[in-house]
């Protein structure tokens, strides 16, 4: 096979696995804050994949365009899950808390269904079959757009965390729960906000991958195991290491896709995950407890 077939396959997969990190990056914002678990993040990007492609439907509008207006509506339904919800069972034991996004995540799934319907959809925006060749090398234009547009997302997130102070007083509540109330920070509305934060990034990633691939009600289950294996090789917690996590996911998947067979994708996956978790447990760019 000749080699510029491997660096075309490749830089599809970094591209989408860049789009990978970004749903992930969500993940790891909110497990990383308010310390719980979202095991309906794959469902929320659904919610988000459905909307695009409604409004698509309807107006014709590029989702890439919807991207903001789409993320800050998942914002919205992210701060309003959490403050209304999830706030009540912040100080629950794990396993509540756990049931409580499983049945959040089989409501959004079955709600899916009945207004959608079980059969896959997708978008044909105007630019699907166009491609930019440099020498030997063909890059698909969805995927360098989707991948470009990741990229702009997760640097406004981090530039939020880093430069914004609501970014620090978060970054505050993650670091020292009782030390952020004693110096009067409402941390109910900052793990309301971060909530909110995590799920306009997975808003922006379903609008992104929409781009790539059809989108089911059925889909979310698997974009939410896919986030938790990505979050844990890059290293729980970490935003860098999910975006890194994400990038390493897309070009595996790619590269077994070619070499093997695509059905082997999910085979070659895990095995990188079983790889970190055996020879650095704590995720490539995750730091090691304490003891």
């Amino acid at each position: 096979m000749p080699l510029d077939i491997y660096f075309n396959v490749a830089i599809g997969g970094l591209l989408t696995g860049l789009v990978y990190g970004l749903m992930a990056l969500g993940l790891s914002v909110i497990f990383g804050v308010v310390r719980v678990v979202n095991f309906a993040h794959g469902e929320m990007m659904t919610i988000a994949m459905y909307i695009a492609i409604t409004l698509f439907s309807v107006f014709h509008l590029d989702p890439l365009v919807m991207l903001v207006p789409i993320a800050m509506t998942m914002f919205a339904f992210g701060y309003l899950l959490q403050a209304g919800l999830i706030n009540r069972f912040i100080t629950r034991p794990e396993h509540t808390q756990f049931l409580l996004l499983v049945a959040v995540a089989i409501i959004i799934v079955n709600v899916l269904l009945i207004v959608y319907g079980p059969d896959a959809q997708n978008v044909q925006v105007a630019y699907s079959y166009d491609s930019y060749q440099i020498g030997k090398i063909i890059i698909d234009a969805t995927k360098l757009y989707a991948g470009l547009a990741a990229i702009v997302v997760a640097v406004g997130l981090f530039a939020f965390f880093r430069y914004t102070n609501v970014g620090t007083a978060i970054r505050a509540c993650a670091d020292n729960y009782t030390g952020a109330l004693v110096v009067g920070l409402d941390v109910k509305r900052y793990y309301a906000l971060t909530f909110g934060l995590g799920a306009a990034c997975v808003g922006a990633a379903g609008t992104i991958l929409l781009l790539i691939f059809d989108v089911t009600p059925a889909s979310g289950p698997s974009y939410t195991l896919l986030a938790f294996v990505i979050v844990i090789t890059g290293g729980l917690g970490s935003m860098p290491g999910a975006l890194l996590g994400g990038v390493l996911i897309g070009f595996t998947e790619a590269m077994a896709g070619l070499l093997f067979t695509p059905s082997a994708k999910s085979m070659f996956v895990f095995a990188l995950l079983v790889l970190v978790l055996l020879f650095r447990p704590q995720g490539i760019m995750g730091k090691r407890a304490s003891s």
